[in-house]
């Protein structure tokens, strides 16, 4: 069991993700470098998906090849899309999770890996079969989990349903995913109250998009109901480009520190590799 009481995840992969200036690799390496030394619980570094899907993650082995994890108690983190992905995450020595996107939303299910809700859910079975062959960790990312932006039928009851499924096959991490930036305090209360309570063997965590100014609110509303699992971007950067606004990015994982503190939480960070990594990420994304 980790000593850590909240813990945070960082993302550098849904931070470059929507970037269409390319990256290079060498950056992405150093980058990652910076963030293994802080102490985050995991780092979500890149993903095993078609290239032509996200050109900036074609790189992903590369990067994987060269970072240097050794003396870093983090857990490094890739998403796939399908079996042939997982197979290539499986196969990395320096993978520990294996993260699958899957949508309550059919429409976004559809355009994130071409696949129906049953046929992704088939898919489940089969990656998390591959992760526990090769001793990996499957998590499930559960998309569009507060809303979506098709005028599909969204309820509470809906991401029940899918969490019983996914309990049901034996999956022990699930972060609740607003891919759109639509959780409201309310809507948040509600899941994490009936959830965490009635799955104990499943550890769900926090996945929110959000403008910088409304992050409190929304962390609050999950801690409040059991969650101490938070994935973050540094500055908030980054977000899914189905988003309805360009303003809406990752939870900013300077805030969530912040928040840690305040509650006298134990986050593990060290507070100054944080601001080493800190500046490297204004360096990364052309930020100074």
């Amino acid at each position: 069991m980790s000593e850590l009481t909240f813990k945070i995840i960082e993302c550098p992969r849904d931070a470059m993700q929507g970037r269409k200036d390319f990256i290079p690799t060498d950056k992405k390496i150093d980058y990652l470098n910076r963030l293994l030394t802080v102490g985050f619980e995991a780092i979500d570094c890149g993903s095993f998906v078609s290239p032509k899907a996200i050109p900036q993650m074609a790189d992903t082995k590369e990067v994987l090849d060269n970072i240097d994890k050794t003396n870093s108690k983090s857990k490094l983190s890739v998403v796939v899309a399908n079996k042939s992905g997982a197979i290539k995450a499986a196969e990395h020595e320096k993978v520990d999770i294996i993260g699958f996107p899957f949508s309550i939303s059919e429409n976004f299910q559809q355009f994130n890996t071409n696949k129906s809700r049953e046929e992704a859910f088939e898919m489940v079975k089969e990656i998390n079969q591959i992760a526990n062959d090769n001793g990996k960790h499957m998590l499930i990312y559960l998309s569009m989990a507060f809303g979506n932006p098709y005028g599909e039928t969204w309820n509470e009851e809906i991401v029940k349903e899918w969490s019983k499924k996914m309990a049901d096959i034996g999956i022990s991490s699930i972060n609740l995913s607003d891919t759109i930036g639509v959780a409201d305090e309310k809507t948040i209360v509600d899941l994490f109250q009936n959830l965490i309570p009635h799955y104990p063997e499943i550890e769900f965590g926090a996945h929110f998009h959000t403008v910088y100014t409304e992050w409190h609110s929304k962390v609050q509303a999950a801690y409040d109901n059991g969650c101490r699992r938070f994935d973050g971007a540094i500055k908030g950067l980054g977000g899914c480009p189905m988003s309805k606004s360009d303003m809406v990015g990752n939870m900013p994982t300077e805030k969530l520190i912040s928040f840690a503190n305040e509650h006298k939480e134990k986050h593990g960070l060290n507070l100054f590799d944080f601001e080493s990594a800190w500046n490297v990420s204004l360096r990364t994304f052309g930020l100074v």
